[in-house]
């Protein structure tokens, strides 16, 4: 039982995984992003050449430059230049 139970919820936490977006950090220097998922807002640090999974289920971002973005969680972004580019 302890094994199904283990098995499920890695199986959960990988699809979660698999459907968020991917951000990777190309600038030199860290990288904060605001994240809003329906109601709630919070701020993302990126390292430098760092590499962040977000928005699973979709969201909106905005990146360092004041650029805005709507993610559907399935993305992969890169940040150059403070400003985010959708791969």
């Amino acid at each position: 039982m302890k094994t199904v139970v283990a098995a499920l919820l890695c199986s959960m936490f990988a699809a979660g995984v698999a459907n968020a977006a991917m951000v990777t950090n190309k600038d030199g220097e860290s990288a904060i992003l605001v994240i809003v998922e329906g109601e709630s807002r919070i701020e993302v640090v990126v390292d430098s050449g760092a590499t962040e999974m977000i928005c699973p289920s979709g969201c909106f971002v905005t990146a360092p430059s004041g650029d805005h973005i709507g993610l559907q969680g399935d993305e992969t972004i890169e940040i150059v230049n403070g400003s985010v580019v959708v791969k």
